[in-house]
């Protein structure tokens, strides 16, 4: 019988060795770039240049996850926010296709709130809406990228998305890991499932509508 990976010397020590040296190493590399998106970031969208939320992370603990921002908070004449294919600009749409948006979450991959690969931080307010088999996706630490978006990105259905979710938790590995982290690259550069069809964002999770305030991916 095999091991779950959660027991196996990668699941214990190695994944977490691994995240901490890559992310690292790539932060010194790419801060020059850091720095350039910040200062494009200020100019086209404003200040703050960083998106903070409150996110879900490995047993549903609450962690302050950190990218770039990518919509301005332009409101409507009551002081809502305009929804979001309104509020994500065209420099906006090339950070998120890109993947340059997601960069910062490299400082939670050092303090230890996230790894390289995993199921995507999605927000607090799923956390009551998951079924049992669902919830099991926070059984590891979330990621920048994972199984479900090397497969369809935001353009896969919320159950299917999940189920991809549970099943990288059960096959997590060095070398599937591995094999994500090259299928995200050919994802980005071949920019698939951005956004989910029709819509400028994921739709919520249990809502067929767009959401208009929400910021799933």
């Amino acid at each position: 019988m095999s091991k779950h990976p959660r027991s196996t010397f990668y699941g214990r020590y190695g994944k977490r060795l691994f995240d901490a040296y890559v992310a690292t190493l790539v932060l010194i590399v790419a801060a020059p770039v850091m720095v350039a998106v910040a200062g494009l970031v200020a100019v086209f969208l404003g200040r703050p240049v960083l998106f903070k939320q409150k996110r879900p992370g490995k047993d549903s603990r609450i962690f302050t996850m950190y990218k770039f921002r990518t919509m301005t908070d332009a409101r409507d004449a009551s002081g809502e926010l305009l929804p979001d294919d309104q509020r994500l600009t065209k420099f906006g749409k090339f950070l998120r296709s890109s993947s340059l948006d997601e960069l910062p979450e490299l400082i939670n991959i050092v303090r230890g709130d996230m790894s390289l690969i995993g199921p995507r931080p999605l927000l607090v307010s799923y956390l009551p809406k998951y079924s049992d088999y669902q919830a099991r996706r926070h059984e590891t630490l979330p990621g920048i990228t994972g199984w479900a978006q090397v497969n369809g990105r935001n353009g896969v259905p919320w159950d299917e998305r999940l189920a991809m979710d549970v099943w990288y938790v059960d096959h997590c590995s060095f070398s599937f890991d591995l094999w994500i982290l090259w299928k995200t690259v050919e994802t980005v550069v071949r920019r698939d499932g951005i956004a989910a069809e029709g819509h400028a964002t994921m739709p919520a999770f249990g809502e067929e509508s767009p959401s208009t305030t929400s910021r799933a991916a």
